[in-house]
């Protein structure tokens, strides 16, 4: 990035603060409706006080990166699958296609029946939110491996498992890692949904509760929380692509 636009990147958000910041001022909305970044401020800081802000990011990261590991792995066994075998193909990728258009709302009831109102069931409704763009962005990237690459593989005796885990997964780095940052975001959107199943810590306890009390400042503050968190895991994600795909010659590499 060129020195001059260095100071792009946070110019709207500094922005949306000034306006956010002047409408509250100004007296023409009630602080019950938008909490001003001051009350919002202080709410934090009286959480940070109390302790409990690190034990809601505690649970809510804990929840994100079990279910976004297993999601990670669930992604790369089937998706390394489909993009190999046609009829793997034929009989997986259709229902998964299928289920991925269900919304996440819709499985709250059905994980509260098998597997009730534990950890188990957040962990599992973050993981089915993570899977589908790890998944499809790796079918994607094994589709357009270089045929002769794998004629090549398959002539030094690269089969099977061999020939993916050698040749074919290597070669679609690039597409994991993008679908990986897509799902660990995706993450923490269900992380909201998931934490609708009667918990009593997490960010998104903090919402409900919020709704629940009318308190705009824990709500602002809990999606102020979320975006941070979200953030913060897209540029880790951003990090170890351009760590590890230097190798390619691309124009962002």
């Amino acid at each position: 990035m060129a020195k001059g636009a260095r100071w792009l990147p946070p110019a709207l958000p500094v922005c949306l603060a000034v306006a956010w910041y002047a409408v509250t001022a100004s007296g023409r909305i009630p602080a019950y409706q938008l909490a001003s970044p001051r009350l919002v401020w202080l709410y934090v800081q009286q959480l940070a006080a109390r302790g409990t802000l690190w034990q809601h990011l505690g649970a809510s990261a804990e929840r994100v990166l079990m279910g976004f590991g297993i999601a990670f792995a669930a992604a790369v066994l089937l998706g390394t699958c489909v993009g190999l075998w046609s009829h793997a193909e034929q009989l997986i990728d259709p229902t998964l296609q299928a289920v991925r258009a269900v919304p996440s709302l819709a499985w709250v009831p059905l994980l509260l029946i098998w597997l009730g109102v534990g950890e188990l069931a957040k962990i599992a409704l973050v993981a089915i939110g993570a899977f589908f763009p790890i998944y499809v962005n790796l079918v994607s990237g094994i589709r357009a491996v270089d045929r002769k690459l794998v004629e090549v593989a398959r002539i030094y005796g690269y089969e099977g498992w061999r020939l993916a885990a050698r040749v074919v997964l290597p070669a679609t780095l690039p597409s994991l890692l993008v679908g990986a940052r897509i799902g660990l975001t995706q993450a923490w959107l269900f992380l909201v949904a998931a934490e609708l199943l009667a918990s009593t810590r997490g960010l998104g306890y903090l919402l409900i509760e919020g709704q629940q009390t009318s308190r705009t400042d824990e709500v602002l503050a809990a999606i102020l929380l979320l975006a941070t968190c979200g953030k913060l895991s897209e540029m880790a994600m951003r990090a170890l692509e351009r760590r590890w795909l230097r190798w390619t010659d691309g124009l962002a590499t």
